[in-house]
């Protein structure tokens, strides 16, 4: 086999590859296309603390390693998070803001391990929240500074009753 030979049969191979993970991608976004992520804050929201953020994943309840492509929260990004008396916000670049209202938290704690992303015990915060009546999801997101203060807020705010006070 000639030199020019084999690069073009690498070259088609890599461009085959290339092409499996567009569409592989494209499946995964059309499959979670039913499921939408909260947008906007509530008007009366008061911001108790703002974090800076790399929002990492968002997967199934459980189940780390099995990516949902929910926009706007389908890719990484960097930007703030911020605790408010009514949720959390999460602001990334780019995108239009999330919001997790109080009573879609269902808890909040460290972990280690998601999908494309291992760091040092417990360097991650796992955010497990209700995007529909019927799905649960977990969401990652690793702070830039210490995150135990957020980390309690939140905790805080899965664990607040109901008031029953419309918004």
């Amino acid at each position: 086999m000639s030199r020019e030979l084999a690069v073009t049969v690498m070259v088609a191979v890599a461009v085959l590859i290339l092409l499996a993970m567009l569409f592989a991608w494209r499946a995964r976004l059309r499959r979670n296309s039913g499921l939408v992520a909260p947008l906007g804050v509530p008007e009366h929201a008061e911001v108790q603390s703002r974090h800076e953020v790399l929002y990492v994943a968002t997967t199934r309840h459980d189940q780390s390693l099995e990516r949902l492509a929910i926009r706007p929260l389908a890719y990484r990004a960097r930007g703030e998070a911020a605790l408010t008396d009514r949720g959390l916000a999460l602001s990334l670049d780019g995108s239009p803001t999330v919001f997790i209202s109080a009573d879609r938290l269902v808890s909040v704690d460290r972990a280690t391990v998601t999908i494309d992303r291992v760091v040092e015990p417990g360097g991650l915060v796992r955010i497990v929240w209700r995007i529909d009546d019927e799905t649960t999801v977990d969401s990652y997101l690793r702070f830039t500074g210490d995150p135990r203060v957020a980390i309690t807020e939140l905790q805080r705010l899965c664990a607040a009753p109901e008031t029953g006070e419309s918004e």
